[in-house]
């Protein structure tokens, strides 16, 4: 597998990584921000119960666990890059207390005597050494994976019952925090019955990414322009395609953004600094893309990384209706 640069400039000014978790972060800006906060791996580890299948009260494979086996892999296979710390979001937490306390009121209840755990998280591990420039913007290869518990089937029993994981690589837009995830670059709804089982998962997917290609891919981007009104015409029919009868959309891209997310696309085509334009302006697919993976952060940890590679399909849709390769029912 072929990857880009080594930065000996960049790796200069990055503190080193140090054991525990400790050093500079992935990410010091959220890449994803619906109902979501920032938790370290130590609390994690330290703080949270971990879920069990229900029939013989085993433990699952926890959130810790999953980062730290991804962790293990990026540096068996990035032994000589600059590999920083996990950043990890989580969302909707499943809050208990301890027996003992059963009978106090909410407000009564002392740290100790409760308990906590996050049934969603998602996390990225950044390798700023691996990183190439789109039209301008930084883009460095980012490793991570989603895990939601309300996926898994938690009343099966053990050894049959699997555990549901995504995990993707791709690159980050450093201007604005932005994932850019591919379909070559994606393991969706992976079955793992074990820790060993998730490293050769996470193995698999690096090998068989191809860095090179998926940059060549968002390069291309910048080559082809969008008018307003065509905008407008991709935006438009966006907002009907969920309305069609489901014979009609068999044939077509899917478009998986919701309503809020594409009203997030049209407010930043004329607000956004780094990818909008003036009213009557055109703007480039690269830009577009970039509006999509922008509104994409309001999205739930579920539905990100899917929604993230919807972004990448469709936009190359759009540029092969352009190109007169094949045509596109959002352009018209």
């Amino acid at each position: 597998m072929e990857f880009i640069i080594n930065n000996q400039e960049v790796l200069a000014q990055l503190p080193a990584l140090q054991p525990n978790g400790i050093g500079i972060s992935s990410s010091s800006q959220p890449f994803i921000e619906a109902n979501t906060i920032q938790m370290p791996v130590q609390e994690m580890k330290d703080q949270h119960i971990i879920p069990v299948w229900a029939s013989s009260n085993e433990p699952l494979i926890s959130h810790s666990e999953f980062i730290e086996a991804t962790w293990e892999q990026v540096h068996k296979q990035f032994r000589n890059e600059t590999i920083l710390k996990p950043n990890i979001r989580v969302s909707h937490p499943i809050k208990g207390r301890i027996p003992e306390a059963k009978h106090k009121a909410a407000k009564d209840l002392e740290p100790w005597e409760q308990t906590i755990y996050y049934e969603r998280m998602m996390f990225v591990i950044e390798l700023p050494s691996i990183r190439d420039e789109v039209n301008g913007n930084l883009l460095s290869l980012t490793i991570g994976g989603v895990k939601s518990y309300s996926l898994d089937n938690l009343y099966s029993k053990r050894p049959s019952g699997d555990q549901h994981f995504q995990l993707f690589i791709g690159f980050q837009n450093k201007v604005c925090c932005n994932l850019c995830v591919s379909t070559d670059g994606f393991k969706h709804e992976l079955g793992i019955k074990s820790a060993s089982q998730l490293k050769y998962a996470v193995e698999n997917l690096i090998n068989q990414y191809n860095a090179s290609k998926h940059l060549n891919r968002m390069k291309s981007m910048t080559n082809m322009e969008l008018m307003e009104s065509e905008f407008a015409q991709v935006i438009g029919r966006s907002r009907m395609y969920k309305h069609l009868p489901e014979y009609s959309r068999k044939d077509i891209q899917p478009m998986l953004f919701g309503d809020q997310q594409i009203s997030t696309v049209v407010l930043d085509y004329y607000k956004d600094a780094n990818f909008g334009t003036e009213i009557g302006g055109s703007i480039s697919t690269w830009q577009f893309y970039n509006l999509l993976t922008g509104a994409n952060k309001s999205t739930y940890i579920d539905s990100f990384l899917v929604r993230g590679v919807n972004a990448t399909d469709f936009t190359a849709e759009i540029i092969q209706h352009k190109m007169g390769t094949k045509r596109s029912w959002f352009m018209g």
